[in-house]
């Protein structure tokens, strides 16, 4: 088994061998400039990688860009091990980023959330403390308090 430095090593190399092959190499025009390569994880044993990736339009152009990465995966893979001089080279799997998508999810959440504090804070702006401006007992009120007796009459 590899260490992880290795394994590190190799995914780093997979990531920009595979961006700059879908950059200069690869003719299929599903796989345009909107695909970038985010992240690459190569398995200890160094023979499988995942690669993310995310693509930049809607839906039916994810769809495509997928079917066009899978069409693409041989030569890409010929690619790698081109370039990364080892006994086996490791297989490619193609897995969309999420990361686009929980962040706009996150941002959404957020916009509430001030949303929600803003209504607050207009509810708040001319509304006054339930116990005054200062709730808290001072040294004073506690002299004024011990002039009375438990059953409430003024000490004598």
């Amino acid at each position: 088994m590899a260490d992880n430095a290795r394994a590190k090593r190799l995914a780093d190399l997979i990531r920009e061998v595979v961006a700059q092959k879908l950059q200069r190499g690869i003719k299929d025009p599903r796989l345009g400039s909107h695909v970038t390569i985010t992240d690459t994880r190569v398995t200890g044993d160094l023979r499988e990688a995942t690669v993310f990736y995310t693509v930049y339009g809607d839906e039916e152009e994810r769809k495509a860009a997928a079917a066009g990465l899978e069409s693409a995966k041989g030569v890409l893979r010929s690619a790698v091990g081109a370039a990364a001089g080892v006994k086996f080279t490791p297989t490619l799997t193609f897995v969309a980023d999420a990361l686009p998508d929980t962040a706009r999810t996150i941002e959404d959440l957020l916009d509430k959330a001030r949303q929600s504090d803003e209504k607050v804070r207009e509810a708040s702006a001319g509304a006054s403390y339930a116990a005054g401006a200062d709730p808290y007992r001072k040294p004073a009120d506690d002299e004024a308090d011990d002039t009375t007796d438990t059953d409430g009459d003024a000490a004598e």
